[in-house]
């Protein structure tokens, strides 16, 4: 975590209607990076986010951002280009390579593979559960090649975390192969997230009362991300914790007690993770007092048949497609707005009051399962429809340290 969250001034929220994306975060991150020039600052920003964030109107208020438009097609677009970026900037003095690590559960390999990709002195290793990753995912990060390496990990992503972990703490491994991390572990991955969170409210009718947020989680970084710029001033009347059957937060919400479990597969399977990492930083956030995030937090949670009927309502109803874990989050605010939170209640929202949910993902991404629940054809892409004609490699190895060590060449 930062030491320090800054709160930005309020003339920067009376100003931020109708600003652009690039010039948001440039306010929202200049905080964080004083150790670089504002004009480099600014390129990198620039660089990171050349792609449109835009908030569609569903309608009834209810917003989607859709975070999807980056080179991978999905939200990690963001935080990976922008912590690219500034790896880049901090290794031209290095004499060795380095060597970003990195476990995915489905986008975070493709965005980090394609974000680090060609760099010099920058070597790539993504860990994916062995087959608990979409066809096109898995694609996108293993059909690269040359300073980009994938492993298939014989277990969950859970495991694949864990791996990551210990060899970031492992000070040999770590020295001899210069380690770093690109998963939302790195603030720096993390950082830029909260910037389209301040990007959404800047595309709102100006005047209005604050958004509720609806945020699919998995590994918590995305809501992380929001509650990091709620805490440097950004206006919102709550966030909904938006999970799949992989619901350790939702209960905790409820219990107090935060007891982990072994994933389980589902078909938003981006966020199939059953001891998220990210959490720890939410309380942190809120000093450790379960009542204080509660105030701020709502958890849900849907199962596949949830989430495909829901696919199902929002074509019906508005003429557009939803991936899985979009779905979730949509879920999560139709139910914040029915005054529900699993067994208790909340205080219903007032119609004026916004609801935005973040579209993490394309849903060509998981085109087969949208197909299926829609009877509808869905159109690939050329960017995603070239990696599918290559060939993907990929090395297996087992959840176990010396494994991974000995697969990187330690």
């Amino acid at each position: 975590m930062p030491e320090k969250i800054p709160s930005l001034p309020a003339s920067f929220f009376e100003q931020l209607p109708g600003r652009g994306r690039v010039e948001v975060a440039d306010r929202v991150l200049a905080p964080y990076l004083d150790d670089l020039a504002s004009h480099e600052r600014r390129a990198l920003i620039e660089d990171a986010l050349d792609f449109e964030i835009p908030l569609i109107e569903l309608g009834d208020g209810m917003y989607v951002l859709e975070l999807f438009h980056g080179p991978t097609l999905a939200f990690k677009d963001v935080g990976a280009r922008f912590m690219a970026g500034l790896v880049a900037r901090s290794i031209r003095e290095r004499p060795r390579a380095l060597t970003v690590l990195v476990a995915t559960s489905g986008d975070t390999g493709s965005a980090v593979a394609q974000a680090f990709f060609g760099l010099d002195g920058i070597r790539v290793a993504i860990l994916y559960p062995e087959g608990k990753v979409s066809r096109i995912q898995e694609q996108q990060f293993t059909t690269l090649g040359g300073n980009v390496r994938a492993f298939a990990v014989h277990g969950d992503f859970d495991d694949c975390q864990r791996l990551v972990k210990e060899a970031l703490v492992e000070p040999e491994l770590r020295a001899e192969l210069g380690l770093t991390s690109a998963n939302s572990i790195n603030v720096a991955r993390l950082l830029p997230q909260m910037v389209y969170y301040f990007y959404a409210v800047a595309q709102l009718p100006a005047g209005g009362p604050p958004p509720v947020f609806s945020t699919p989680s998995g590994n918590f970084g995305n809501l992380t991300a929001g509650l990091m710029a709620r805490a440097m001033g950004l206006g919102c009347s709550g966030f909904v914790a938006a999970t799949n059957a992989n619901d350790s937060v939702p209960r905790y919400l409820e219990s107090g007690r935060f007891e982990p479990r072994p994933a389980r597969a589902t078909i938003s399977s981006a966020m199939d993770v059953g001891d998220p990492s990210n959490f720890e930083r939410i309380l942190h956030l809120f000093g450790g007092d379960a009542e204080g995030l509660r105030s701020v937090v709502s958890g849900s949670r849907h199962s596949d048949e949830e989430t495909r009927g829901a696919i199902r309502e929002v074509y019906k109803e508005h003429g557009y497609v939803l991936d899985p874990h979009t779905a979730v989050g949509y879920l999560g605010l139709r139910q914040w707005s029915q005054g529900r939170q699993g067994s208790r209640p909340l205080e219903p929202l007032g119609e004026e009051v916004p609801g935005v949910v973040l579209a993490t993902a394309h849903p060509a991404k998981f085109r087969e399962e949208i197909e299926a629940t829609l009877g509808i054809a869905i159109d690939i892409p050329e960017r995603l429809a070239r990696c599918l004609e290559l060939p993907g490699r990929s090395i297996p190895i087992q959840p176990r340290l010396e494994d991974l060590a000995a697969a990187l060449g330690a």
